[in-house]
């Protein structure tokens, strides 16, 4: 039996619920992938009759999901109660999302899950419950190096078929990044993105290129010393490992069709760098993975959208993209333990 995707319930009072509903209504015009969600029953029989006509669900352990799936929706209950309503987070919502996040992660870890998809979280929300991790990515890897007793360097991908794009800092304000930026981040963050896109995507041989953090790639130290100093040796290091890598390049002239098609991910130096040009590109369909994790985890490149929860109006492109996607790579893996 196919091993079905765990999909996580993410902030309750967003659209993520109502995308799970989604898409198993269309399940077969759009032929997705298997998938369980990890919420609450109760909850989701009350959301499927705000978003259209009633469906079927049932509880389901992670074993029987993928043969419900084709006649219900199967939801792997947290051991939470939801209450949220649309639009309303409330005492639930942070509990909520975090339990199905830690279940999922012990799913997929313990072979019961093929991957894991993270439907959209409200940080805002979680970080007012006392939740202390950035966000999604840093929260996986902290669960991996707990279960499996090994430190991890979790890196963000956003893939599209037109672009793979990996932020070297994420999160941080613009003036910090600078000191934030070292040669070991840069030559982890690329040595992790190749291997990932060998092992999951299965391509021989990874092209990266290296965008520069300051205009023209710093013109030698006229426009910043830090491409010269920090990116430069980066690069020529990642080359020492036998990794196909070429930069600092100007972000400017990285993304345009010729240039892009000359690589299998660009490095980029902070957030916007990375993330204006793909969702330029592929607002709608863009996928976050998580690499360097000891399991596949995708999620849709969206937010929660409070103001349209509970309408049925959400583009469920990003996270058809993104189950897709988990499925894909989740068969590459096992197809490597397999060889």
């Amino acid at each position: 039996m196919t091993r079905p995707i765990a999909l996580t319930l993410g902030e309750p009072a967003g659209i993520g619920p109502d995308l799970a509903i989604a898409l198993w209504r269309r399940r077969f015009a759009l032929d997705l992938p298997p998938f369980y969600v990890l919420g609450d029953l109760e909850f989701f029989t009350n959301r499927a009759k705000l978003t259209g006509p009633p469906i079927a669900l049932a509880a389901s352990e992670p074993a029987e999901a993928a043969a419900i799936f084709v006649s219900a929706l199967p939801i792997v209950d947290i051991g939470t109660a939801v209450t949220a309503m649309p639009g309303r987070p409330d005492a639930t919502s942070a509990p909520a999302a975090i339990a199905s996040i830690r279940l999922g992660v012990r799913h997929v870890l313990g072979g019961e899950a093929a991957a894991i998809v993270t439907s959209p979280i409200a940080k805002n929300v979680l970080y007012r419950s006392g939740f202390t991790e950035p966000g999604h990515t840093e929260y996986l890897a902290r669960l991996a190096a707990e279960a499996t007793g090994e430190p991890r360097r979790p890196v963000m991908m956003l893939w599209s078929p037109e672009l793979a794009v990996v932020p070297v800092t994420i999160h941080l304000p613009l003036a910090q990044v600078p000191a934030a930026l070292d040669t070991e981040l840069i030559v982890e963050t690329g040595r992790i993105t190749a291997q990932d896109l060998a092992k999951r995507f299965r391509i021989a041989d990874p092209r990266i290129v290296v965008a520069g953090l300051n205009p023209h790639a710093g013109e030698n130290g006229a426009m910043g010393a830090e491409d010269r100093a920090i990116v430069r040796p980066a690069v020529e290091m990642l080359k020492r490992l036998g990794i196909a890598a070429r930069g600092p390049l100007p972000a400017d002239t990285l993304f345009h069709p010729a240039a892009r098609a000359t690589y299998d991910a660009a490095l980029c130096m902070y957030h916007d760098q990375a993330l204006i040009p793909i969702k330029t590109l592929a607002f709608h369909h863009a996928v976050n993975i998580t690499l360097g994790l000891p399991f596949v985890r995708t999620s849709p490149d969206h937010g929660t959208a409070f103001d349209i929860a509970g309408t049925d109006r959400a583009d469920p492109s990003s996270l058809i993209a993104a189950l897709r996607l988990a499925a894909r790579l989740a068969a590459c893996e096992d197809a490597a333990v397999v060889t």
